[in-house]
């Protein structure tokens, strides 16, 4: 063999090896430390009537939650030192069987607040092993097609939450009292297994309550429409996890939805409206990366807009 074929062989082994150790150490970064780097964003919005006090309002999402996720459960029992006026949580707080009692203690001192919760499809259908490049294609929505008996939960999570005092928001209507302002709220089941009704719901939000707030769980396009023609001013939403797996300088590849890439997280005006899309706290225990999405909760503070708006 020839100097230069074998130099040409030191040289292609090395490039492959140097390939395969960026591979390992991304992967590392992705699952055990991306995975676990907690944040808390936080908004301000100018929602409230002129003279009102601030509105504290903590969005959780998207937990995905096992019983061995200790740093999850320790980080979410630690949000109460913020004092939120209100919890909303938009659900797929499940990924096991056992995790509900570790929900309700991550939630802890949170559920002494007013709250208010939907469901999503990961509360009440376990998580399957499948091929995530999928996702680049198409939804999962066509994953639950023949998945129609729920095998988690979903029932003990909403009335544990439902003791505390939390509104049950699938598909129905409510009203509350937090921070000493009249909150107005609606709220749909999860349209990605197609159980939202919004006609249960439809017709205009209470225009005399302080705040008026749609709840849901993926930010499906024709369910934001009509929370905004209906008068309710700021929609909270999950599911999308930001992308999970998104790019330096170009960011969320795929949303798993209809919302478009450019609102797959954090705060933007939609309709008329604001749209809040949680990038989430958690994924699914058979793909635990996050690369360049952080996992998250949000905290709004809702201020008094100026007068005559």
């Amino acid at each position: 063999m020839g100097i230069d074929k074998r130099r040409l062989l030191r040289n292609t082994g090395r490039a492959v090896a140097v390939t395969g150790a960026l591979g390992v150490a991304g992967l590392t970064y992705a699952s055990v430390i991306e995975r676990n780097w907690f944040r808390l964003r936080r908004y301000e919005l100018p929602l409230l009537p002129p003279g009102s006090p601030r509105l504290r309002v903590l969005h959780l999402s998207d937990a995905h939650l096992t019983p061995g996720r200790r740093m999850l459960i320790d980080w979410i029992r630690g949000l109460e030192r913020y004092e939120p006026d209100l919890v909303v949580n938009t659900g797929d707080s499940l990924a096991h069987p056992d995790a509900v009692e570790p929900f309700i203690e991550a939630l802890g001192p949170l559920l002494d607040r007013p709250g208010a919760f939907v469901y999503g499809s990961n509360d009440l259908f376990s998580p399957q092993l499948k091929n995530p490049a999928r996702y680049l294609w198409r939804t999962s929505k066509t994953d639950y097609n023949k998945r129609r008996v729920p095998d988690l939960p979903w029932r003990e999570l909403g009335a544990a939450m439902s003791a505390s005092g939390w509104l049950d928001l699938n598909n129905r209507k409510g009203a509350l009292k937090a921070g000493g302002l009249e909150v107005a709220l609606g709220g749909v089941h999860d349209s990605h297994i197609k159980l939202d009704r919004y006609d249960d719901i439809a017709g205009p939000a209470d225009p005399t309550a302080d705040l008026r707030l749609g709840v849901l769980h993926s930010p499906e396009p024709a369910n934001l429409d009509r929370f905004a023609a209906d008068g309710y001013q700021l929609m909270l939403a999950g599911h999308t996890h930001g992308g999970q797996l998104c790019l330096p300088f170009y960011g969320t590849l795929v949303t798993n939805c209809g919302i478009d890439r450019r609102r797959a997280w954090g705060l933007h005006e939609y309709a008329g409206a604001w749209l809040h899309v949680s990038g989430g706290l958690g994924t699914s225990p058979y793909a635990p990366v996050r690369f360049c999405c952080r996992p998250e909760a949000s905290l709004l503070d809702l201020v008094a807009g100026p007068e005559g708006a």
